[in-house]
């Protein structure tokens, strides 16, 4: 194999990988794509400020640390976790169920009211998000 035959297969394996769920799978780890293939940034204050009952700092910066103001972005945990998907990463192991009927809630007034459940639960605190800590608000 010629060295450019090489180095045009190895670009379109790179392209090829990098494009599994458009945008919506930084770690491009994910086996499917539960919001679709297509990005959906919404702004992150916005949104933040349909729930006036928690911290708005911490919203926004919970909200750009988790999905960059994405509604369609996912993360694959593992096959016992499933995702965590939309604004929040709100996760499929343990709200999806409760939250949004069983299904990815990627509409962001879904990921919105899945984010408010799990806030509540948490205490009223931001507490179950991994970027809590970093964010100054676990």
């Amino acid at each position: 194999m010629s060295l450019s035959a090489l180095l045009f297969s190895l670009l379109i394996i790179g392209y090829c990988s990098a494009s599994k769920c458009g945008s919506n799978c930084p770690s491009n780890k994910c086996p499917s794509c539960p919001c679709g293939t297509t990005t959906n940034f919404q702004d992150i204050a916005t949104w933040c400020a349909k729930f006036s009952d928690w911290d708005q700092a911490c919203c926004r910066c919970i909200v750009k640390e988790e999905s960059n103001g994405n509604a369609n972005a996912a993360y694959y945990n593992s096959a016992k976790l499933g995702f965590d998907v939309g604004l929040w990463q709100i996760n499929e192991y343990w709200n999806w169920k409760t939250c949004s009927g069983g299904k990815a809630p990627c509409d962001p007034k879904i990921n919105l009211e899945c984010a408010k459940k799990v806030w509540r639960e948490a205490g009223k605190s931001f507490r179950r998000w991994s970027t809590a800590a970093k964010c100054g608000c676990s």
